[in-house]
């Protein structure tokens, strides 16, 4: 389209140029070179840059929009109006930008709201359009070095809570309607045992939680099932996809029918409502250091197979999305094995990678530094997965550039440099447990100076590299850049990333602390009116909120302020603050319940406020953030109050006499842990022993009932078990000390091929692990039989057996003893 109108316009421009030649025949002129964009169509030859901030500009915004498959195929010389990429001359083009642009806020900019709204975006998502205009503009007007920029609160329209519908608590009218559609036609894939969502489980309330965060009451065909259908062709039923989505969309429709919005209780004292998407103040306004990123992914498209670059340094550094790879609302992506959504086979490989060609730009600019930050925000699936890969510069699982990866509970840095081996990590240490399954910021630094080093949550971790600091002329350039897994699929990370930056220069702890303390995701402030309880005008109690994931709302630090700062509140009581969520309380959530303060004219700043608590707190999501509406409720406002009345305390059950409590209990996990340190006569710390101890810690028992006992916790204890005895065994003065009688450098048909072999593993272990004599504890020849019937069958071998099988017979049998209810029971 833009090369038809250009081409329709032909004869003026040649007549405007014509006459521009003209005009300017005595006029200087400057050839720059070409630093534009992709498609850029000609290197500049027209007046030089005015000034320094015109060449600012025509770096940072001209150089990147100038080209046809962006702007220059309408905004350009003789093109439409505004000409901000004007080909004749830069310093009109910087001219018309001015008046398209908000360089104290370029987010806000004229420019940016274009193209976010579909205008000319050059990307399959105008959401990453939008952010790389903005990291455009933003470097033109110098804010990339991150200061940070000051919210303007504005008044939102004023709403009565109590506006929007809910779920029915029963679930019948769901499983009237949109369940039967959900059962025919979803039930292969979305249920127990195969992938979630469950909505299509056999259990009608197991489904009917499942399938709410995916239907919109408000508008049937915006919900999420609706959109699978029609926008994603997801698992249609039909030939035609549009036909199956406005039938689901009929069916929701149904269910919501004459549902009523739940009305809040009149006794409450209450804000005004709100909702996050539509009365919500952006509140990502800056404050971060980003000076030198050269690749950036804040993961905001929300949906689609691209994560999109938008750091503003060409070439864009896209990352492809494969496997099981899903996107989390509030910006972010989980990657993970699960289950594939079409074909419903298993998947273990999801990644998001880049090309070759294109990480090329990393290799160009990361050597050519000397040094580098790797940054990101991430929530780690678990504490027990190894060698995964969070994010890797590298061509396999055995070569690399460089790789941020997890095992266990320690963060690792595999880095090829001209002093380090390329496959060995430097990683935190063991005990620190500085990995942990929650939301982390994590960085990684390398300089020539002080080699590698890694901050979590802003703060150092203290472990030194072992390596002397290196260069980085041994990179390979032909790599790739991948996130969650290796460019071969065979060290697959499982967790949620949140943002990843890699900066050409390292952060120095100072840089790296302010951008943890901005923190991540998309964030809003909302203003809940409460100028009816104040008796100050445009009042409000403010927050700042934000999707914490797909399910729950974050909710944190409130703040009471007047926009007019001619106001002040003189002294205003304020108590018991809760959360409210379509029309009633939020059930779980309320850290602000025990609100005691006093508005008052000391405590308050106008244009700042006065902070209330410096809280956060979570609540579930039930209609999604385009839905769901907000209000606040107190216990006492000003002159307003409202008797809470607290449900009364349930009484005790009676204990049933039939049923007595169990004079047993379990020993706890440190209890559990000196326990077999005191039998076995192996130090707790001892090499091995303290780090399997720290890997199953959170496994095993952390309360002594007995009736909390878990599987899970039995597979703990015997890891404990095994280990202690593997270095019981291999030390030989111990094991001498133990069991004096076992010919250790005989095989086990030799040492134990009558029972007298076998009870000088079995007396010593029963003497030493259980003792005799005891009130309580289990049959001696009852345990004689099960061990010397181990024995017996870990002796026996198809072949030959060697000497090492008989350590091997004292370290299971051991294990057996030290292992079972006399270590756990108390």
């Amino acid at each position: 389209m833009n090369h038809c109108r250009l081409l329709r316009h032909l004869p003026l421009l040649l007549i405007a140029l014509f006459a521009l030649s003209a005009c300017k025949s005595g006029e200087e002129t400057t050839v720059l070179p070409n630093t534009a964009g992709p498609g850029a169509n000609s290197n500049y030859s027209g007046p030089p840059p005015a000034t320094d901030d015109v060449q600012n500009f025509k770096r940072a915004v001209w150089d990147n929009l100038v080209s046809n498959d962006r702007c220059g195929g309408c905004h350009s010389t003789g093109g439409q109006s505004p000409m901000f990429v004007h080909d004749g001359d830069i310093n009109v083009a910087y001219a018309a930008a001015n008046t398209v642009v908000n360089l104290t806020d370029p987010g806000q900019s004229r420019m940016v709201a274009k193209v976010a709204g579909g205008h000319n975006c050059w990307l399959s998502s105008d959401q990453a359009c939008a952010d790389t205009l903005t990291r455009y503009i933003a470097e033109w007007s110098g804010n990339s070095a991150g200061a940070a920029k000051k919210i303007d609160l504005t008044a939102p329209a004023i709403k009565e809570p109590g506006q929007t519908k809910s779920f029915p608590v029963d679930p019948t009218r769901f499983g009237d309607t949109v369940y039967l559609v959900l059962r025919n036609h979803c039930a292969d894939c979305h249920v127990e045992g195969i992938q979630t969502p469950y909505f299509a489980s056999a259990d009608l309330d197991t489904a009917y939680s499942a399938a709410q965060s995916r239907i919109n009451l408000e508008t049937p065909g915006d919900s999420r099932l609706v959109q699978r259908l029609g926008n994603d062709f997801h698992n249609c039923w039909s030939d035609d996809c549009a036909a199956d989505a406005q039938f689901m969309a009929d069916v929701i429709a149904e269910f919501a029918g004459d549902l009523s919005p739940t009305e809040v209780n009149p006794d409450f004292v209450t804000s005004k409502a709100l909702s996050l998407l539509q009365d919500g103040l952006a509140a990502n306004a800056g404050g971060r250091f980003e000076d030198n990123i050269i690749a950036l992914y804040e993961f905001k498209s929300g949906s689609g197979y691209t994560a999109f670059d938008t750091s503003g340094v060409e070439p864009a550094l896209q990352l492809n999305l494969t496997g099981n790879v899903e996107w989390v609302q509030g910006w972010g992506i989980t990657i993970g094995a699960g289950y594939d959504d079409d074909s419903g086979a298993r998947v273990a490989n999801g990644k998001a990678q880049g090309s070759t060609a294109v990480s090329r730009k990393l290799y160009d600019s990361l050597t050519g530094s000397g040094e580098f930050s790797i940054e990101t925000w991430i929530v780690p699936a678990n504490t027990t997965q190894e060698d995964a890969r969070i994010v890797t510069y590298s061509g396999s699982s055995t070569a690399r550039n460089v790789t941020l990866s997890q095992t266990q509970q320690n963060y690792q840095v595999l880095q090829r440099s001209s002093t380090t081996d390329q496959n060995t990590p430097f990683s935190t240490a063991d005990g620190d447990q500085v990995l942990q399954a929650s939301l982390q910021h994590v960085v990684v630094n390398f300089t020539p100076g002080r080699g590698r080093e890694i901050f979590v949550n802003g703060e150092s971790t203290g472990d030194v590299d072992p390596d002397n600091a290196g260069l980085l002329n041994e990179w390979d350039d032909s790599f790739a850049l991948v996130l969650g897994n290796e460019t071969d699929s065979n060290s697959l990370w499982q967790g949620t990333l949140r943002m990843v930056a890699i900066h050409n220069r390292a952060l120095t702890p100072a840089q790296i602390k302010t951008n943890f303390e901005v923190g991540v995701g998309q964030k809003y402030y909302l203003l809940f009116n409460v100028a009816e309880l104040s008796k100050i005008p445009e009042s409000y109690v403010a927050f700042e909120v934000s999707q914490f994931d797909s399910y729950s709302y974050l909710f944190s630090e409130p703040f009471f302020i007047s926009l007019d700062d001619s106001q002040t509140p003189g002294s205003i009581p304020v108590k018991g603050m809760r959360l409210g969520i379509n029309g009633k309380e939020a059930t779980v959530g309320q850290s602000f319940a025990n609100l005691d303060i006093v508005l008052s004219d000391s405590d308050y700043q106008p244009g700042v406020g006065q902070s209330m608590s410096p809280l956060g707190t979570v609540i579930g999501a039930e209609n999604g953030p385009e839905v769901d509406e907000f209000f606040l409720t107190f216990d006492v406002f000003g002159d307003q109050s409202h008797a809470r009345t607290e449900p009364a305390v349930p009484t005790p059950s009676t204990p049933d006499p039939a049923v007595p409590e169990s004079d047993l209990g379990l020993k706890t996990f440190d209890e559990i842990n000196a326990s077999m340190s005191v039998m076995t006569g192996i130090p707790k710390t001892a090499s091995g022993v303290q780090q399997t101890f720290n890997t199953v810690r959170q496994q095993l028992p952390s309360v002594e009932t007995i009736k909390g006992f878990l599987s899970s916790q039995q597979m703990a204890i015997t890891q404990m078990a095994i280990q202690y005895c593997n270095v019981l065994v291999n030390d030989t003065d111990k094991r001498d000390a133990l069991f004096p009688d076992v010919n250790f450098t005989a095989d086990p048909t030799t040492a134990f091929g009558d029972a007298s072999g076998r009870n000088h593993v079995i007396d010593p272990l029963l003497t030493q692990f259980v003792g005799t004599g005891l009130t309580s504890q289990p049959d001696e020849a009852d345990m004689r039989t099960e061990l010397d019937s181990l024995m017996q069958s870990l002796s026996s071998c198809s072949g030959t057996c060697d000497a090492e099988r008989t350590a091997t017979v004292v370290k299971a049998t051991c294990a057996a003893v030290l292992g079972s209810a006399v270590t756990l029971v108390q």
